[in-house]
């Protein structure tokens, strides 16, 4: 069995984070595969997990009523998705499908929950990566939304 730490350490999510949160992350980690058009996470559903891709397409969706599932955003190798379970309600805000055969690492969100409250180092080294995530999922919301009403423009406005 390949080491987790060691391939968790190499995931560009953790790739600057020290060895001994490394090895917090890995203790709560485990393999997962999934096929074409599996369903990883739900919209709506509790949150427990969240996913490091090592290999594969994942596309990010929400159900837009009248329309079905809208694709915000798609994923790729290196990088990481589900930190809903961080957060009050703890309930899935997307869904998450692959899009072709999909390798990833499972983290346990309780486990890591856990292990922020009780190493605050960790908390604010693991928030510090969410929080960009969160900014990336925003952005790509963001795009889409310009796209649909046919407003994205090709090179934004600078700053005056």
């Amino acid at each position: 069995m390949e080491d987790l730490a060691a391939i968790i350490s190499a995931h560009p999510f953790f790739r600057t984070m020290q060895a001994r949160h490394v090895a917090t992350v890995a203790e709560g980690a485990t393999l997962a595969e999934f096929e074409v058009n599996q369903v990883i996470l739900r919209e709506h559903d509790v949150a427990c997990h969240c996913y490091l891709i090592q290999e594969g397409r994942v596309a990010l969706e929400t159900h837009v009523p009248g329309c079905g599932a809208m694709i915000v955003q798609t994923l790729g190798d290196g990088e990481a998705l589900g930190w809903s379970w961080l957060f009050p309600p703890f309930l899935l805000h997307f869904q998450a499908r692959a899009l072709s055969r999909t390798r990833a690492i499972r983290l346990h969100g309780a486990h890591l929950l856990i292990a922020c409250e009780q190493d605050h180092d960790f908390g604010y080294e693991l928030m510090k990566r969410v929080s960009q995530l969160l900014i990336s999922r925003m952005q790509a919301t963001r795009r889409q939304l310009l796209e649909v009403h046919g407003q994205l423009e090709v090179d934004p406005p600078t700053a005056r």
